[in-house]
């Protein structure tokens, strides 16, 4: 199907003088930010369809509301950091509790809670040794710095397009002549090809190639890709990517800050992964900043046996706010009260839902696109097949339709990722919420295909 370029340039010109029209107070708290670098507080919030951000004037559960309130649907959720809902009632509680009540966010003590909090990440995510930090960025800098302190190797090993962050070392990937540079990294300290390797997702011939140079200390790796799009793997790969590490002696590390969509323990206690090391950051925090990394006791042991790796000072692996007692308190609330078991069964059944109707959409329409689900995310792309790696998945970019979807929807009160079309569902979501993004996706491609 070819898509008419003239008559999308025209609904999304449309488009975009409703969004002006209807957003005065967003466009004038955007002029007025001359103090922030970008115009805004951190510069990924550039990113946008709409020529301004929206502005936040209130979060509940499901639903957002900007400065000029109107209330949107919320399918973005912070990107995964708000999956618990916005304000979860528990995580609240627990917050007030800690900081208003008891007093004391962060003493650089430990708190009884971060048992808790590690044998419940224990029970869902099989590691067994646990510590904190406040980002999956600097989780995984810090599983990293581990890895090599141990292996005595220097590289690590990424999937293209992958996201972990603004880990350095990760913004690398596949090209034809061999590896490079990721597109858009911004000031690397170093070619990034000194200090990582890499192989494309569901590319296992690749992988054992890589490894075979003998230098990497570790794969990092999500089970499933996510910030490039939804990508799956493929039968048999996730089982081959722990038999290629175990053969070549290097460490696995496995992601789960997005893929805790496939369930509550994530990908790896949603298929019986096996990995190494475990990187949880993101949700688990109900909104307040928290992140963790745990190993198995193989691993702890041998790293708190050497001597000669400074952990309680100048080794890099921590912070002053790291493991603070008020994110492990919402951290404990949220894992207990909120992303509970019973809660997941009920957010995947409405994503299943969600990626139902899209696909009854394609198909009432013909149109060639597909729709991809992991969990409690759903994803649509305009390729007739979903991508099976991340180079492909960045070929298969349209921003002007990513654009359009976007406006159009959040011009209906409906709001997606950022980043690419997709949608998370939270505890707080509701079938009817599902259902009022079907009848507004189904307009927008009724528009686009046929003009009605």
């Amino acid at each position: 199907m070819t898509i008419d370029r003239t008559h999308l340039a025209r609904l999304l010109k449309r488009e975009h003088a409703r969004f002006d029209a209807t957003h005065p107070g967003s466009r004038a708290a955007h002029d007025r930010a001359t103090h922030l670098f970008g115009k805004v507080p951190m510069t990924w919030m550039m990113k946008h369809a709409m020529g301004f951000p929206l502005y936040l004037h209130s979060a509940r559960g499901a639903v957002v509301t900007d400065v000029d309130g109107i209330e949107y649907v919320d399918f973005a959720l912070g990107d995964t950091a708000a999956m618990a809902g916005h304000s979860p009632e528990a995580t609240v509680r627990a917050v007030q509790e800690q900081f208003a009540e008891k007093g004391g966010a962060t003493a650089m003590l430990p708190t009884e809670d971060a048992e808790w909090v590690g044998a419940e990440l224990t029970r869902r995510f099989t590691a067994t040794r646990w510590s904190f930090a406040l980002t999956a960025t600097d989780a995984n800098r810090w599983a990293i710095r581990l890895a090599r302190a141990v292996t005595g190797r220097p590289k690590v090993l990424f999937n293209s397009y992958c996201y972990h962050g603004t880990v350095d070392e990760s913004l690398i990937v596949a090209t034809p002549q061999g590896s490079a540079s990721r597109p858009g990294n911004v000031g690397a300290p170093c070619d990034v090809t000194l200090t990582s390797r890499v192989a494309e997702f569901n590319d296992l011939d690749a992988l054992d190639r890589e490894l075979s140079h003998g230098d990497v200390a570790m794969v990092v790796m999500e089970p499933a890709l996510t910030n490039i799009g939804i990508v799956l793997p493929e039968p048999g790969y996730l089982e081959g990517v722990r038999a290629l590490t175990r053969k070549h002696g290097v460490a696995l590390l496995l992601d789960e800050t997005h893929t805790i969509s496939a369930g509550p323990g994530g990908a790896i206690g949603a298929w019986g992964l096996e990995p190494d090391l475990v990187v949880i950051g993101k949700s688990i925090g109900g909104g307040i900043p928290a992140a963790a990394y745990g190993v198995g006791p193989e691993f702890a042991d041998t790293v708190l046996s050497r001597s000669d790796l400074d952990l309680s000072d100048m080794g890099g692996v921590g912070g002053t706010m790291a493991g603070n007692a008020l994110s492990i308190a919402a951290t404990r609330a949220t894992l207990e009260h909120v992303l509970t078991d019973e809660a997941f069964a009920g957010m995947i059944a409405l994503s299943d839902r969600f990626a139902a109707g899209v696909q009854r959409v394609f198909d009432t329409y013909a149109a060639p696109w597909s729709v991809t689900q992991l969990g409690a995310r759903s994803e649509y792309r305009f390729t007739p097949t979903p991508p099976r790696n991340g180079t492909q998945a960045h070929e298969a970019t349209d921003l002007e339709l990513d654009d359009y979807f976007h406006i159009y929807l959040a011009n209906r009160g409906v709001l997606l990722t950022p980043f690419h079309n997709m949608a998370l569902m939270s505890p707080a979501t509701t079938q009817d919420q599902v259902d009022e993004h079907l009848v507004h996706f189904e307009a927008a491609v009724a528009e686009l295909l046929t003009g009605n």
